[in-house]
């Protein structure tokens, strides 16, 4: 089957398979159909006969699924034998239905932790010997004590050359049952910490993907683009036009031929105030000779297990750098990004807001939803009118300074609000834009009532602005700062 084919068949069938995974997107909350953890612990199962209602492994299979996974990392085992012994416990993992998993999940969390009390002798000698001779000697008992029989089994699972995509998917499904089972944390963390290892940015490969690219590989673009959705194969076509587009992604070894994050760019001769335009499969392209400015209009992550591993700063640095290379005409680079917290920040907020108004604002937008002074929840119903605003409507106005409140002052524990935000201004951009009816699409008007905002890579200046970050300053432009309301 074709390219093309295959693509007419999956609209034909409606089975694009979506996955939530833009970087700002995580895994949140439990799913409606998961497993509820087990009141009692593994090992208290394990020294019964009968199990109970809630738990899905019998005390006889819960002992033997142990076992095996202590075969794993058994000493007297070659490092091969025990990965070929973790490929089985892999293939029984996969065939497992959710129930079951966690009874996995659950042996892993709580059978092999690191020995408490080599670690706590180990992290007392260490205490003790803080600046004398013998410091260098006690941190080194210590990290080795640190490394849990969990973290052997788990490398033992990467021996095979399937086992990184194993663990990658395992977290995957881990990830939404943490808040439900605080006893999953260690599990998570140390996968989490291994992940940070071996997904290293020094191990990562940048690759162009175009038309000319491998089927499967635009099939993964297809059903991984998680910003703006791809409608139709001519849709996919343009996104890889080699006059005025380019789109990279991030690989890894051990996942060849699976982007893990990728990021969507066009070419064009000013930043970009609305996403219809770049979507636009009868607009003129503008020559790369002539193209002064590169727009990222979408990056979007592929594996919700490599949650919190961070390569999407690195991403934008390599991509920057591979297009400066091949057009040295470019001098802004800026992205066209949705607003995904917006409305449902200041559904929480705009009572705190109306309050900040002089009194000619307050009468204005007073008279416009019924009520003086305005309330918040006339406000917000007004609101869903947004599209119909003109350039003048205080209504319009409003809603802008309240977008440039959420994007520049509105930090949770010291860090952006809102997701997409946090990572291009983690990253070192700043606020430049906000654009009214930048997305009017459904999905545009449900996120921010149709906003977007283009931050802005001022490649002199991103450590900068990420040493403001950290002191609590967002880098916004002046056109952001005017629109701040006064303070309360």
């Amino acid at each position: 089957m074709s390219a093309t084919e295959w693509f007419q068949a999956r609209l034909r069938s409606g089975e694009k398979s979506k996955v939530p995974v833009a970087p700002e997107a995580a895994a949140k909350g439990v799913p409606k159909n998961a497993p509820k953890p087990s009141v009692r612990t593994t090992a208290e199962r394990l020294q019964v006969t009968l199990r109970k209602a809630d738990e899905a492994l019998s005390p006889r299979a819960l002992r033997r699924v142990l076992a095996d996974l202590q075969a794993v990392i058994d000493p007297r085992v070659s490092e091969v034998e025990g990965g070929r012994r973790a490929h089985a416990i892999a293939d029984a993992y996969r065939a497992a239905p959710a129930e079951e998993r966690r009874d996995y999940w659950a042996l892993m969390s709580e059978h092999f932790a690191a020995d408490g009390q080599k670690l706590k002798a180990a992290r007392d000698q260490h205490q003790s010997a803080v600046g004398t001779p013998d410091e260098g000697q006690a941190e080194s008992r210590l990290r080795r004590a640190l490394v849990s029989p969990r973290m052997r089994l788990l490398q033992r699972f990467a021996v095979e050359p399937e086992g990184m995509r194993f663990l990658v998917d395992l977290r995957a499904d881990l990830l939404p049952n943490l808040k439900a089972d605080k006893r999953l944390l260690a599990l998570d963390a140390e996968l989490e910490h291994l992940f940070s290892t071996w997904f290293d940015v020094a191990f990562l490969e940048l690759r162009r993907i175009d038309w000319d690219s491998p089927a499967s590989l635009i099939e993964k673009l297809i059903r991984y683009e998680a910003v703006h959705d791809i409608k139709s194969w001519s849709d996919v076509k343009n996104r890889l036009d080699d006059s005025d587009r380019r789109c990279y992604g991030f690989f890894h070894p051990r996942l060849p031929n699976e982007p893990l994050i990728f990021v969507e760019v066009a070419l064009v001769d000013r930043i970009s105030d609305g996403i219809t335009p770049l979507l636009d499969e009868a607009a003129v392209p503008v020559l790369p000779a002539k193209a002064t400015t590169a727009i990222f209009y979408s990056i979007s992550n592929t594996q919700n297990g490599l949650r919190g591993v961070s390569f999407g700063d690195s991403l934008i640095k390599r991509v920057v750098e591979t297009l400066q290379d091949e057009l040295p005409r470019l001098k802004t680079f800026a992205t066209l990004s949705p607003i995904p917290g917006f409305r449902t920040w200041l559904a929480k907020n705009a009572a705190d807001l109306l309050p900040r108004l002089d009194e000619k604002r307050e009468a204005e937008l007073g008279r416009l939803v019924g009520s003086l002074p305005p309330t918040a929840e006339r406000l917000l119903a007004a609101l869903d009118a947004a599209t119909a605003f003109d350039a003048r409507s205080p209504l319009r106005q409003w809603l802008m300074q309240a977008a440039a409140e959420y994007l520049g002052r509105a930090l949770v524990d010291g860090t952006p609000a809102d997701p997409v935000a946090r990572f291009h201004l983690g990253n070192g951009a700043r606020v430049e834009r906000l654009n009214w009816a930048g997305d009017p699409s459904p999905k545009g008007h449900k996120q921010s009532y149709g906003l977007m905002v283009n931050y802005l890579y001022d490649l002199k200046r991103l450590d900068k602005h990420r040493t403001w970050l950290a002191d609590g300053k967002v880098a916004v432009s002046g056109d952001i700062e005017s629109l701040y309301f006064k303070k309360g």
